[in-house]
């Protein structure tokens, strides 16, 4: 009994294993069919085994030949099907049908049903739902990746542009292309040349790898890593940014730009070149309007300019350039600072005006319930060569026509102190209401102090020895400069003073009321200007170009550093107008005449 028990189990094992070999056999016979291709309707059927041995010839007669594979329609007027191999050639008047969105068109095509690849040329033609036209001579078709490729020329049209490029290859599910060599957008705004472009048909947004060009009818980008949206003609670059924008070149690590809004905006490592009145602009970040003509910029911002073959640095934590080229004004705000060679000065703003040549340095407004009325941070002020000098406001005037410094205006408690640099023990002093200077060949050469004016002046002899310190008030001083130096003293209406031997001045009286010696604060170099906090700047960390990337998203993030506080300051101070020009006597060098006669 157990022998026939073992003898059926054996033959139910046996039949599992050859049921499960036929179910496979039938499976793969199934697959095989579902990959093989269909004829849908031959026409004319031939063979030739000389030539095409194995094939069948199928040839149009009232309609064109057609074949089906998987998903697939091809219509053909001439074809040689290789039945066993599963491929056929295709000849004339060719279209492969995709279902309701892809159609290509061309004069051949070979064609494999195991790998689903077609290979088409001769004035081969793709076309994608909605509006999307790939032209080529050669194109390869991949039914199974849904890709499309070319390497010998292609011109794609959509409904917004016309693309061109040496090589490129379309993904058809996400409708992209990747062009590579000689990438070209041709549309009737813009221009876009590059290395290598990615393309969304659908967004018509650009991704741009290597040299890339941008140029449209009002400015024109360049950068080796960035993105266009084609639609809006906005966009930005990564690497090697550069625009052209507005009379205006904007380079930076990040630069961002938006037709619509006549807007752009770069971060880190920004060079802004004014190519109209050849200045430059340097900061960490800057935004640009084209329609107000202006731009803002800050962190580490320093304007520089050409004054007479000498660069002129001015910062502030925000810069400002308003108005027309001829009719520019710039502001420097909080904590500004200018240097050149032979002048340099802090305030809490300045002020430049094209039109005018004027230059302001504003002082801060002194809170009313602040006691200290001195407080000398609240004070401009400028040091020409050893000389300092403060007010509440100054005025630096240029010739318009030489672009030369010409004159000076220190507005209310103005003084004009330098160190004793012989006995090293003192400051020599003189202060008034206004003090007017004026320059020549772009040094100082002489001032006027105007109203209440005094002086403490350390006189010596020509062995430098020390002949006592002269103590003097008056209505007017008229200072004279060689080399930056103090060359001449003259004293106008009723001067009254003397010369102090040193031992009977007293130490209090060797200074004037109100003076402050801000030494300490003289700024010497152009890297001078900027202080601890500007030099300590982390640089934002650039976020590379995702593809695709939410270009609402990257906007917002943008768009948080365009509402930056910038102050409200006044761009002008009224002077009053000096008193009609006393006579100067000119003295020999550290000496002082007194001219006891009143001003005409």
């Amino acid at each position: 009994m157990s022998k026939i028990l073992n003898l059926v189990q054996k033959l139910f094992v046996l039949f599992l294993v050859l049921f499960s070999s036929a179910l496979s056999f039938a499976q793969q016979d199934t697959l095989a069919e579902n990959k093989q291709i269909n004829i849908v309707y031959g026409g004319t059927f031939t063979k030739d085994e000389a030539k095409y041995p194995g094939a069948s010839i199928f040839s149009m007669d009232d309609r064109q030949v057609q074949f089906e594979h998987q998903g697939a329609d091809l219509w053909c007027d001439y074809a040689i099907f290789h039945q066993k191999e599963n491929r056929l050639k295709a000849v004339g008047n060719i279209r492969l049908q995709q279902g309701d969105s892809v159609q290509m068109t061309s004069g051949k095509v070979d064609y494999d049903g195991n790998t689903k690849l077609a290979k088409a040329w001769q004035n081969v033609i793709l076309e994608q739902n909605p509006g999307m036209r790939l032209e080529t001579d050669t194109l390869r078709f991949d039914r199974e990746k849904q890709e499309a490729y070319y390497k010998d020329f292609g011109t794609v049209i959509d409904s917004t542009n016309t693309l061109t490029s040496q090589i490129g290859r379309y993904y058809m599910e996400t409708k992209k292309y990747q062009f590579l060599d000689s990438v070209h957008i041709d549309n009737p705004e813009y221009k876009v040349d590059s290395k290598q472009l990615d393309y969304y048909t659908s967004s018509k947004n650009a991704y741009m790898y290597g040299p890339s060009t941008v140029t449209g009818k009002t400015y024109k980008i360049y950068c080796e890593r960035g993105f266009y949206d084609t639609k809006v003609e906005s966009g930005y670059g990564i690497k090697n940014t550069r625009i052209d924008y507005n009379n205006r070149i904007i380079v930076g690590d990040s630069v961002y730009f938006n037709k619509a809004k006549e807007y752009a905006s770069a971060t880190n490592n920004i060079t802004i070149t004014d190519t109209i009145n050849n200045g430059i602009i340097r900061a960490h970040y800057a935004e640009v309007f084209k329609a107000k003509d202006s731009v803002f910029a800050t962190k580490r911002a320093v304007a520089i300019s050409l004054v007479e073959k000498d660069s002129l640095y001015i910062h502030g934590d925000t810069l400002m350039i308003t108005g027309k080229p001829e009719k520019r004004i710039m502001r420097a705000f909080k904590n500004a600072k200018f240097y050149k060679t032979d002048l340099s000065g802090k305030a809490d703003s300045i002020h430049v005006e094209e039109i005018t040549g004027l230059t302001q340095l504003i002082g801060k407004k002194i809170p009313k319930d602040t006691k200290e009325i001195n407080w000398p941070k609240y004070y401009p002020v400028i040091w020409n060569g050893e000389n300092q000098m403060t007010g509440d406001s100054i005025h630096l005037i240029s010739d318009l026509e030489t672009e030369k410094l010409d004159s000076l205006k220190v507005i209310k408690n103005a003084f004009i102190v330098s160190f004793d640099t012989i006995g090293k023990t003192g400051y020599n002093q003189a202060k008034g209401i206004d003090l007017y200077g004026k320059f020549l060949e772009n040094t100082l050469d002489e001032v006027d102090l105007i109203g209440n004016t005094e002086v403490v002046y350390w006189m010596y002899n020509d062995d430098q020895e020390l002949i006592g310190i002269n103590k003097t008030i008056c209505s007017k001083i008229n200072i004279t400069f060689v080399n930056n130096d103090v060359e001449d003293l003259t004293f106008y209406v009723d001067p009254d003073g003397d010369i102090f031997p040193e031992k009977d001045l007293e130490e209090e009286l060797r200074i004037l009321k109100g003076m402050v010696w801000r030494g300490d604060e003289r700024i010497l170099t152009k890297d001078d200007i900027f202080d601890e906090d500007d030099n300590n700047i982390k640089l934002v960390v650039i976020q590379g170009i995702e593809n695709p990337i939410d270009i609402d998203a990257e906007e917002e993030q943008r768009s948080k550093n365009a509402s930056d506080p910038v102050n409200n300051l006044p761009t002008n101070v009224a002077s009053p107008s000096p008193s009609s020009k006393a006579v100067v006597t000119k003295s020999k060098s550290s000496k002082i005449k007194a001219a006891d006669k009143k001003s005409n």
